[in-house]
């Protein structure tokens, strides 16, 4: 985190503060993520509708009366009701159990996935903060852990990887290591271009033998993304891990929701915990399952 040495002699001295301020950073980061999970598959939907009229220069006043949408713009609100929700309805966590999962206008359930993601944050927040202490760069990493939830969750609703999210989080990664990073630029550059070509290789072999598409060209981005701030030697185990827990979880989700085999399933969930995993624990898992020092 970027503080002056006072703040940081601070947190050092009196952690409980430290893990409180990131705890409390987490939830509210947490709260902001539910609604870019929420609007951005909407905005890009938006935005291709746009470009395929334009493309088919279909002149019908669709895009004159749309209404304007973007994060900020409508403010939260109750969407089956349309309820505005006061400032004090959407402190994360807290206004939920106050409002017992539930409209304070209408009495409409609110869906538990949105305190679930505000306390994967801060969760997982804590467990970064933990591992890293009172570093400058853990406000870095902390951006890092953020987006993979957004990655992920939006992933699991759409099986869309928005490029306006894995792009920006590629060429952080680059630009991290090469300015203040761990890993050395070489290795970062290195792994952003190994893990695209190592997915898109897989992606192409097996179009060619059975003449389907396993995976999309965001996962492709999402493991160059995190080649780039892991560096390239983090990609072995992140394959391994994501491959293993897909594999296991993809059965379990066939076998109980009975979805057909051929059914698509994301793979970005599982890359991006298996990239978070290998940040915080990737030397100890390469050691132990790969055998490397």
């Amino acid at each position: 985190m970027s503080q002056s040495p006072m703040l940081s002699e601070f947190l050092i001295e009196y952690p409980a503060y430290f893990y409180l301020l990131v705890g409390s950073l987490g939830l509210l980061v947490g709260s902001f993520l539910n609604v870019v999970i929420l609007r951005l598959p909407e905005m890009m939907q938006r935005e291709w509708r746009r470009d395929c009229r334009a493309l088919l220069e279909i002149d019908d006043g669709q895009e004159a009366t749309e209404e304007r949408f973007s994060l900020a713009f409508p403010g939260s609100h109750c969407p089956h009701c349309q309820h505005a929700i006061k400032p004090w309805e959407n402190i994360p966590v807290i206004s939920f159990i106050a409002l017992r999962g539930r409209c304070s206008s209408c009495g409409t359930s609110i869906g538990w996935r949105y305190p679930l993601v505000e306390l994967t944050s801060a969760v997982a927040s804590l467990v970064v903060a933990f591992h890293i202490g009172v570093e400058p760069a853990l406000l870095a990493y902390l951006l890092f852990t953020w987006t993979l939830i957004a990655l992920a969750v939006i992933d699991i609703d759409t099986q869309l990887l928005p490029d306006d999210v894995t792009l920006p989080l590629l060429w952080a990664g680059l630009l991290f290591n090469v300015f203040w990073g761990p890993v050395l630029p070489v290795d970062a550059i290195i792994g952003a271009a190994a893990g695209y070509l190592l997915l898109w290789t897989i992606y192409w072999a097996f179009k060619l033998a059975t003449g389907k598409e396993g995976m999309g060209y965001g996962d492709f981005k999402l493991l160059a993304a995190l080649g780039a701030w892991l560096g390239w030697q983090s990609l072995p185990i992140i394959i391994l891990l994501s491959s293993a827990v897909g594999a296991v979880l993809g059965i379990l989700i066939i076998a109980v929701q009975g979805k057909d085999r051929s059914s698509p399933l994301p793979f970005g969930p599982y890359l991006a915990a298996a990239g978070w995993i290998s940040l915080l624990w990737g030397g100890a898992l390469s050691a132990i399952l790969l055998g490397s020092p």
